[in-house]
């Protein structure tokens, strides 16, 4: 496995540490948005609370989230950190991963979806239970993105659980 130097790896663990802090604000300014908007006083007003999130969802979340994939993927490979060696690593790729598979599947669509109806409907999008639903899930769902991504940033700095102690797991299938 090759190895970072130490000016590689500060290097690395700046950008994914500025990529999950620029995933984690985007967040929550999308929470703040949406939350903000509630009681939209017109339809221009509740369409471009709409598109303001769908395009921070966009062009911010999807490169943030992607870009802080990649360059976790890259410190666990070129670090001793491992993929597997740390239960704060392997937490972290698990809630990771599960993130951006609800962010695409699930949180993206109802963000899409929500803006789609509130384009053509405006203020009449209020009254219609799909945009309801949608955009009520969007802000659930963001809120749970965000409280994920504030768990991850504590356990990247409390590293909470120690190393795998694999020499048993080894020993004992070795015996089995």
């Amino acid at each position: 496995m090759p190895q970072l130097t130490r000016k590689q790896k500060q290097w690395l663990v700046s950008a994914h540490v500025s990529t999950g802090a620029l995933w984690f604000g985007t967040a929550v300014c999308m929470v703040v948005i949406s939350l903000h908007h509630q009681n939209p006083t017109s339809g221009d007003e509740l369409y471009l609370a709409q598109e303001t999130i769908q395009i921070l969802d966009e062009v911010v979340i999807v490169p943030a989230a992607s870009l802080s994939l990649l360059t976790g993927g890259l410190l666990s490979w070129l670090t001793v950190w491992g993929f597997t060696k740390f239960y704060w690593v392997i937490s972290k790729w698990v809630v990771t991963l599960a993130l951006i598979i609800f962010g695409t599947f699930w949180l993206g669509q109802w963000t899409n979806a929500a803006t789609a109806i509130a384009e053509t409907e405006r203020l009449k999008a209020l009254q219609n239970p799909l945009f309801m639903f949608d955009s009520h899930s969007a802000l659930i769902g963001g809120v749970i993105q965000t409280v994920c991504l504030l768990g991850i940033i504590a356990v990247s700095i409390l590293k909470p659980w120690g190393r795998r102690d694999t020499k048993k797991a080894e020993k004992a299938t070795a015996e089995a």
